[in-house]
């Protein structure tokens, strides 16, 4: 059994102030580069990624793997025209040299949902679209998808399977690999492809109301795992949608897959009846960062763990650049103190701290690169590292980060920040650790992240609180500027009801 093996991830904003082009592939913080077939399978083997979990079930099935393309970009303003066409066609002619040495049994793809390029809105629609008119439309194709992915009718119409993570933070990014590998299998022993249904939900959930650790997503995971065992479901996919694309596939959606299509039917109009019933659920805020911070100073006076702050409008992980400094403002302002932020994303004042060397003050215009309103600070620079460093948290154990030239400074008599090169969310510890800050010692630790970081950091924390400061990752995605949503999309969960 031969299978082909290739991903492509982005999760694109369409506010988002910075595009994403062919230079962001080549170099992600916090993941592995753009890989070849020569180095693909290796590469990746060791991570928590999709592919490291398709690859350990295509092994154990005796599968030959035939190694396409695989990258991987940090979330920003959509991908360049340049950039999907370079990469598509490097997968398409791995692809194309793979058929060439013989035929081939099955395609899986590593594959994030919410991706949009210049030219093309449903961007894995159209590389799904281009992927099966190269292999032929008898050779079955399955995906791992990101459940922030805004799934279509196209990439369901196109694929045999498409698999989400149950998680957010995604801790299952292996698992979900695996499985869709093990349906590749499967459909290709069956020899018929499974009944399909697809439904989107009439309403966005905001990103900071879709953690799966706590209600109301927790439970709706519980429903939907009750209902793909009761329709017997082979895969009962629920993407909970990214609502920063502005296009009329944006949102919340249901992938059922069954063996006839009265149960693939009846699966997915359940899930998304009873999403529709817990609608007002999924309404929520967060504290405004002068608030928040008040908060966090008042609790870590008495507390044994930190208070962990979430800058979740500056998102790295959902859009955001990592370098607006409204929230690190109001930290010195207020006095906090034994106060760490992670990160300020701006290589040009990490090479400042980097020349000015350990226990060097300077004057740096600090982060501002992404909305034009940098931080005046006075640093004195604490430690330096080439960035690089493996994580160890449950989302991204054992992926390569490399940050570029990194610094810990301080701005003040209490509060700290870790200045990096390339942006990374904050979600994992070995940001802090390899630096020799210790995230558990510390009575504020400051995150650029909305929900990832919860995995790592909030069995450390003695309170979490959400944060809004300035940033394009808004937690309240109502208030963008939408043109092209498709027609009775709500906004906010309950609204215009």
């Amino acid at each position: 059994m031969r299978i082909a093996i290739g991903g492509f991830q982005h999760e694109s904003h369409s506010f988002a102030p910075l595009p994403t082009g062919w230079r962001e592939f080549l170099t992600p913080g916090g993941f592995p580069p753009l890989q070849r077939p020569a180095t693909l399978v290796e590469t990746l083997r060791p991570t928590s990624l999709p592919s490291a979990g398709a690859i350990a079930a295509l092994e154990e099935a005796g599968a030959e793997i035939v190694p396409l393309t695989w990258c991987f970009a940090n979330p920003a303003g959509p991908v360049t025209a340049e950039a999907f066409e370079r990469i598509a066609a490097l997968m398409l002619a791995a692809l194309s040299d793979a058929l060439e040495a013989g035929p081939l049994d099955g395609i899986y793809l590593e594959l994030h949902g919410a991706m949009v390029a210049e030219g093309h809105d449903d961007a894995e629609g159209e590389l799904l679209r281009r992927v099966r008119a190269v292999a032929g439309p008898g050779v079955p194709i399955t995906a791992s998808l990101d459940p922030h992915a805004n799934m279509t009718a196209r990439m369901v119409a196109l694929a045999d399977a498409l698999v989400p993570y149950r998680t957010y933070p995604h801790v299952d990014m292996k698992p979900a690999g695996a499985q869709a590998a093990r349906l590749l299998i499967e459909r290709i022993r069956r020899r018929r492809p499974w009944a399909r249904a697809f439904r989107q939900a009439d309403f966005l959930i905001p990103l900071t109301m879709q953690c799966t650790m706590v209600p109301p997503m927790r439970e709706v995971l519980e429903e939907r795992a009750r209902l793909a065992e009761a329709h017997r479901c082979a895969e009962l996919g629920f993407c909970f949608g990214f609502p920063y694309a502005d296009f009329e596939g944006c949102g919340v959606a249901i992938a059922a897959y069954a063996e006839d299509q009265e149960a693939a039917d009846a699966a997915a109009e359940a899930l998304r009846d009873h999403l529709h019933r817990r609608e007002a659920d999924f309404a929520g805020g967060v504290l405004p960062a002068a608030e928040g911070v008040a908060q966090a100073i008042a609790i870590a006076r008495a507390a044994t763990r930190p208070v962990v702050l979430a800058d979740t409008q500056d998102n790295p992980g959902g859009g955001g650049h990592g370098d607006t400094t409204g929230l690190l403002a109001e930290l010195i302002r207020q006095d906090a103190q034994r106060a760490v932020l992670g990160l300020i994303n701006d290589a040009e004042s990490a090479a400042a701290c980097h020349e000015a060397g350990v226990g060097a003050t300077l004057s740096l215009s600090l982060g501002g690169k992404s909305d034009g309103a940098p931080l005046r600070v006075t640093a004195t620079v604490e430690a330096l590292s080439d960035g690089r460093f493996t994580c160890t948290g449950p989302m991204g154990k054992g992926n390569p980060a490399d940050l570029g030239p990194t610094a810990l400074i301080r701005v003040s008599s209490g509060v700290r920040v870790i200045v990096v090169s390339r942006k990374m969310q904050a979600l994992d510890q070995a940001l802090f650790t390899h630096l020799g800050v210790d995230p558990a010692a510390q009575g504020i630790v400051a995150l650029k992240s909305s929900v990832h970081f919860r995995a790592h950091f909030q069995p450390i924390a003695e309170r979490v609180i959400v944060v809004a400061a300035p940033g394009p990752v808004v937690a309240d995605p109502a208030t963008l500027p939408f043109t092209r949503l498709r027609p009775g999309l709500r906004l906010r969960p309950g609204a215009n009801r």
